[in-house]
């Protein structure tokens, strides 16, 4: 199959395409992003690439890192993880605290705020230097080491994350929360921060296409069967409230970020990022679901 042109025709047909939307005003920095940015990165299985548009201008990730960070603490607490967060879909926003005293401190799924949070206390339990080793396995995932978190960014968020200040510390006054608040904050801030390309983040999310392993030296990262599950959450919570609507469209495991970027996996195929900054009011890039709708309908190919 021609993926650099299926690409070109997904650029072709939304390039201009003004589907609305907004950037995230609560987070000054992201709202200073260009509105009109759109890349598309695709790697394939062989170590074949294909990309258009903005695809090596490094954005924040935000949200997508929640899923490195819950392969770091899946390597280290084991199965113990599922015994302080659950795998199930929020049906509410990504930052709610409604469900949080109704569930006795325990978050729906690692990919909301309040999930993400306790996988960050995990970390700071396990790990020596979080910030640092998380750093480290992004690197080692991606064989590139410019990688870093930007630190305007974090500022910002650390600035304005009133919200998540009152997760972490409802779920402390619960019970499931081990650590200092503000060592959680700092480093769930730094991981949100981090900054990468459509390239870069496809290139990471090979990992979770290649049954746990680094494409091109073949080294097992986490075993098949954890790749698979972190798949399956992908599919089911990767979209905050909207996980749903993106397996009807696109029919790909996935994850978001409110930076505007969306990869998503073919187990042994392929993994792709796309970037466009508007969001819907789910928080998800409107124009990067319709690309990745796009992709799947000419591919006539997804998991299902």
């Amino acid at each position: 199959m021609d993926y650099q042109a299926i690409l070109n025709v997904i650029e072709t047909q939304l390039k201009e395409v003004d589907f609305g939307g907004s950037v995230p005003d609560y987070i000054p920095e992201l709202a200073a992003v260009p509105k009109d940015k759109f890349g598309m990165h695709l790697f394939w299985i062989t170590g074949d690439h294909y990309a258009f548009g903005d695809t090596e201008e490094l954005f924040s990730v935000q949200s997508i890192s929640k899923v490195f960070t819950l392969t770091l603490a899946k390597m280290y607490a084991k199965e113990n993880v599922w015994k302080r967060v659950n795998v199930e879909p929020s049906g509410n926003p990504f930052n709610s605290l409604t469900e949080l005293e109704r569930e006795d401190g325990i978050p729906r799924n690692p990919f909301i705020n309040s999930g993400a949070l306790v996988i960050a206390d995990i970390l700071l339990t396990h790990l020596d230097d979080p910030k640092t080793e998380l750093l480290d396995f992004v690197h080692h995932i991606t064989g590139d080491r410019t990688i870093a978190y930007d630190e305007n960014v974090y500022e910002s968020e650390h600035q304005n994350g009133y919200r998540n200040y009152a997760l972490v510390n409802y779920m402390k006054a619960l019970g499931n929360i081990r650590n200092d608040v503000e060592d959680i904050l700092d480093f769930y801030f730094h991981q949100c921060s981090l900054a990468m390309s459509c390239r870069q983040l496809a290139k990471a999310f090979m990992v979770y296409a290649n049954k746990g392993r680094i494409l091109e030296t073949n080294e097992d990262i986490i075993a098949g069967k954890e790749a698979k599950r972190i798949d399956a959450i992908m599919q089911t919570c990767g979209f905050y409230d909207e996980a749903g609507e993106f397996t009807y469209r696109v029919g790909l495991p996935g994850k978001s970020g409110v930076g505007g970027g969306i990869v998503a996996v073919h187990p042994g195929e392929y993994s792709v990022a796309v970037w466009s900054p508007l969001l819907n009011k789910k928080g998800n890039s409107k124009k990067g679901m319709r690309a990745l709708e796009e992709l799947t309908e000419l591919t006539g190919s997804s998991i299902f």
